[in-house]
């Protein structure tokens, strides 16, 4: 079996922080060095094992996180990614689907999987001592699925009835719209479904294809999290795994370029507004994510039903409420390998104020680049940290973020390290990144719905490139 190529986690000796024996006396930045350290081993076809203990539950996820998704795609066979993981269920040769679904009912486990545009997640939810089948299990539905023509035609209709229900969500149609609209011509821009007669012609030679190209050693992470052995998981990952082809690395995208334009859908029977807007923000690994990140923090998520809801620390939050401007807005900073969009999403059954409200959406952003304080910029840091250390209680969200880290950054990045990247982000850097990204650049804008208020673009533009707060 192969040794350990590394151990990630920030260890105790890269700081000067004095160990202590008790966690209690510890300060919050320090006591997240308490946390298990994330050991990670690579096989040698290139396929990376990466596990995170924790022996005070009885519970494991694991799961093989791949580096392809609908991104990986083109106009032909645009939602294979998707249609792929629906097939990896429908049984193998030694598995039928119905003996599948049985195998996971008798030991009470959880098996899922989703697509996204750049990565394909597979994992199972089980008992600590229930690995091995679950382990067993993933290689069988990933190496070894039938991909029966029967089962492709009979998917098909279950993808259509999935598109329709994924029609009738206005938040997602708004944003497979953005993305259409800010990447056209590019993969990105396409949804992740694909299009009607993409679904209905999909055959089995283009499955195939997908797997050869795309499911390979090279690009996948096995995590398993909870009750693990890091040995105990390498052995099986090399007993299962061990025989995947190599690939040939790391997918190569081609940089989108970003189009500022907009789409608009005026329906006027319909009762609820809704609307995107969006810069282009950007990758992973570039250092401006963290302060784009506060700086979407700042600008914050609100809905009328919220408690207080003119009282929130937002700005924008407070104009909202107490002028009635919208049902709610959440701003994003969506994140992809190598760009991404900034923007902020809107619900408003107020159509005759579109213009107010989209108008105090560009001032706030323009205030971002010129007039950031730093006693907002300290909240929004502390409101951010909350957010996504809580968003890692239990085994299923540590293994998804361990997961994603080691394929965008080749490593896992503590929760240390992001509490240490969040707050050094300074009012300084918040302004740079607003001038930087959204303050007299490109501007993509959808909108759904009775939307006849929402300003003419050009109109739009030419205020976010004069307006001063």
């Amino acid at each position: 079996m192969a040794k350990p190529l590394v151990s990630s986690g920030f260890l105790q000796k890269q700081h000067s922080f004095a160990t202590v024996s008790s966690s209690s006396s510890l300060s919050y930045p320090q006591s997240l060095l308490n946390v298990p350290q994330t050991q990670v081993t690579r096989l040698p076809n290139g396929l990376t094992i990466a596990t995170e203990a924790n022996t005070s539950v009885e519970t494991a996820t694991v799961g093989v996180w791949i580096d392809s998704g609908s991104r990986a795609e083109n106009k032909k066979n645009n939602g294979v990614a998707h249609f792929l993981e629906h097939m990896t269920f429908k049984g193998t040769p030694t598995r039928s689907q119905h003996s599948l679904e049985m195998e996971i009912e008798n030991i009470g486990a959880h098996l899922n999987a989703y697509t996204s545009r750049e990565h394909t997640v597979y994992y199972a939810k089980l008992f600590s001592r229930d690995l091995p089948k679950g382990i067993s299990i993933l290689s069988d539905i990933l190496q070894k699925s039938t991909l029966e023509e029967s089962a492709i035609n009979r998917e098909r209709d279950v993808i259509l009835r999935e598109a329709e229900e994924v029609s009738k969500q206005m938040e997602e149609v708004v944003f497979d719209h953005l993305h259409a609209t800010c990447y056209q011509e590019s993969p990105l821009g396409f949804t992740i479904l694909g299009p009607e007669e993409n679904i209905k012609s999909i055959s089995k030679q283009d499955l195939q294809e997908y797997i050869k190209t795309n499911y390979t050693a090279d690009r996948m992470v096995i995590v398993a999290t909870g009750k693990v052995q890091h040995e105990e998981i390498c052995k099986l990952a090399e007993d299962h795994f061990g025989k995947l082809p190599t690939g040939s690395g790391k997918v190569k995208y081609g940089r989108p370029s970003f189009v500022g334009s907009e789409i608009r859908y005026r329906i006027d029977e319909m009762p609820t507004a809704h609307i995107a807007l969006a810069v282009e923000g950007c990758g992973w690994s570039n250092p401006d994510h963290w302060p784009l990140l506060v700086a979407s923090s700042i600008v914050g998520t609100w809905d009328r039903s919220f408690g207080a809801a003119g009282c929130m620390s937002s700005r924008l939050a407070q104009v909202v409420a107490n002028n009635d401007l919208a049902n709610s807005f959440m701003s994003f900073n969506t994140t992809y390998s190598d760009t991404g969009l900034f923007g902020i999403y809107l619900q408003s059954n107020a159509k005759t104020n579109l213009d107010d409200l989209i108008c105090n959406v560009q001032k706030e952003w323009i205030r971002l680049a010129l007039n950031a304080t730093e006693a907002e910029v300290e909240r929004a840091k502390q409101q951010l940290k909350t957010s996504l250390l809580l968003s890692l209680d239990g085994t299923t969200p540590i293994a998804e973020e361990i997961g994603r880290q080691m394929l965008v950054f080749g490593r896992r990045i503590t929760p240390f390290e992001v509490d240490r990247l969040v707050d050094s982000v300074t009012a300084e850097e918040v302004k740079r990144v607003a001038q930087k990204y959204i303050y007299d650049n490109e501007l993509s804008i959808v909108s759904i719905g009775p939307v006849e208020g929402v300003p003419d673009y050009n109109r739009m533009i030419s205020s976010m490139n004069s307006m001063k707060y």
